[in-house]
C-alpha cells in the first residue's frame, strides 16, 4: 500500500474517531487485531456495542467509500467481531455494525462524512 493511501486511511480513522466521540460514543478500541483480521473502531453507543469500518477516499472516481465494503469484507468483520465477543467482551449486549465513509478534497481536507448505522 502506498504511503499516501496509508496516510489517507489513518486520517480517515482519526476523523471518524473524533466524530464518534463528539456524538457521545465511548471508544473502546482502535485497530483491534486478532488472528482473523482487524476492525477499525470498537465503541459503545449507549448499551450497544458498535463495530465500525472506516473507509476514506480522496475522489469519487472509483465510487463512494461505503461502496467498497463488499460481502467478503462484511463476513470478515463479522468473524473478527465474534472473536472479540468470545475473548474480550463477554457480556451479553446488543451489537451493531456501522460504516463511516469519508471524502477528502485534494488538500486533504474533510469534505463529507457519512455515518451509516446498522450498515450490515
Amino acid at each position: 500500500m502506498s504511503n499516501q493511501k496509508q496516510n489517507l486511511g489513518r486520517r480517515g480513522e482519526d476523523e471518524a474517531a473524533s466524530y464518534l466521540k463528539k456524538q457521545g460514543y465511548i471508544l473502546l478500541q482502535r485497530n483491534y487485531r486478532c488472528p482473523l483480521g482487524e476492525i477499525d473502531i470498537i465503541a459503545k453507543d449507549g448499551k450497544t456495542l458498535v463495530f465500525a469500518e472506516v473507509r476514506a477516499r480522496s475522489s469519487g472516481r472509483f465510487g463512494m467509500p461505503q461502496e467498497s465494503v463488499n460481502r467478503n469484507k462484511m463476513l470478515k468483520i463479522h468473524k473478527v467481531a465474534q472473536y472479540y465477543l468470545k475473548t474480550v467482551q463477554k457480556e451479553e449486549e446488543p451489537v451493531r455494525f456501522d460504516v463511516l465513509a469519508l471524502m477528502f478534497d485534494v488538500e486533504n481536507q474533510l469534505k463529507q462524512l457519512d455515518h451509516i448505522k446498522g450498515a450490515f
